[in-house]
């Protein structure tokens, strides 16, 4: 079943608790929301975190936490979908946002060689952040639409399927 993959990946808030760390952010994490396994939880957090992983800043991880928290949905989840976006995926991603960006704003495409410079992004960046953001953002919004359909047509399935194996079960 759906659900039980998830709770594996689900961690338990009183874990977190007890760490040093969290003291500070113990107050927030209270709610069972956060942490609770259910497909009004689970769904959105999924397609949040998708969201966030196509974003053209740091810190995917952290604002995936934080919106989970803000708008009451599973964190694990949203901090871990984030992570679709990493060393592999990122470049991969970031062009075609850029293109898609081109292509809306009928621009041509700029040759560009990327260096983790001020003098990169003071001039270079500054050319290319609006089609790179606004590419990113339609993407973003793309693949949180179709994770979240697809997620939650895999969970109805799953739940359906899960009470016909225990109808069967009774029957028998």
């Amino acid at each position: 079943m759906l659900r039980s993959f998830f709770k594996k990946l689900a961690l338990k808030n009183h874990h977190f608790m007890e760490e040093w760390y969290m003291l500070s952010f113990r107050h927030l994490l209270q709610d069972n929301r956060l942490w609770s396994v259910r497909r009004k939880n689970v769904v959105p957090a999924f397609a949040i975190g998708l969201f966030i992983a196509f974003m053209p800043i740091p810190g995917h991880t952290i604002l995936g936490i934080l919106f989970a928290i803000i708008l009451r949905i599973n964190v694990p989840i949203a901090a871990i979908a984030t992570w679709i976006s990493n060393p592999l995926t990122i470049g991969p991603m970031y062009y075609f946002g850029y293109r898609l960006g081109l292509t809306l704003f009928d621009l041509p495409m700029q040759e560009f060689d990327f260096e983790l410079s001020w003098s990169w992004i003071t001039h270079t960046f500054t050319n290319i952040w609006q089609p790179l953001l606004l590419g990113c953002l339609i993407l973003g919004i793309i693949t949180a639409s179709l994770g979240y359909l697809l997620l939650e047509i895999l969970w109805k399935i799953s739940i359906s399927n899960y009470k016909i194996r225990k109808k069967n079960y009774r029957s028998k």
